[in-house]
């Protein structure tokens, strides 16, 4: 008997390129989570500069043990920022907060949760090299900008959170 084929491992993310960021004020009427986003996405910035950098948010990252989401998942979190070469053909860099969200493995223990955190951000330069090859980069990329065009031809605002 053979077992199906599937993904071991899967991501994912919404991106925010971090030169796309025009504004940097909350709206008054923001929630205390949207408030808190644009504070981190602030932080990134910061840190890490503009060029070149993408802020990854609401990600997961799911491990498959076994063939039964029952028993063998895990599953974690995580937001942060991601930098990738001059021309943005290959990720060099992660840098994200990675917490576990939850996991259904009777055999889980600390020094494995240490590990699988760590392989996240591992696996996020694979997935995120994947984006940028499937061209969703250059999708998100064009989207913002015709996004900060319209809203520009309109003297309107365009928030972070596009």
């Amino acid at each position: 008997m053979t077992g199906t084929t599937g993904k071991w491992v899967e991501v994912e993310f919404d991106c925010l390129p971090l030169r796309s960021v025009t504004r940097m004020d909350v709206p008054v009427d923001a929630s205390p989570a949207y408030e808190q986003f644009v504070l981190r996405v602030k932080e990134a910035m910061k840190m890490h500069g503009t060029h070149n950098t993408y802020y990854l948010h609401r990600g997961t990252c799911i491990y498959h043990l076994t063939n039964d989401p029952a028993r063998g998942q895990i599953e974690f979190a995580f937001e942060g920022t991601v930098m990738t070469g001059e021309k943005d053909l290959q990720t060099r860099a992660v840098d994200v907060r990675v917490t576990l969200k939850t996991e259904t493995c009777s055999w889980l223990n600390e020094p494995m949760v240490e590990f699988l955190n760590e392989s996240v951000r591992h696996a996020l330069l694979v997935e995120f090299d994947r984006y940028i090859a499937a061209g969703d980069l250059q999708k998100t990329e064009e989207r913002i900008k015709t996004i900060q065009a319209e809203s520009d031809s309109s003297e309107g605002f365009v928030g972070m959170y596009l």
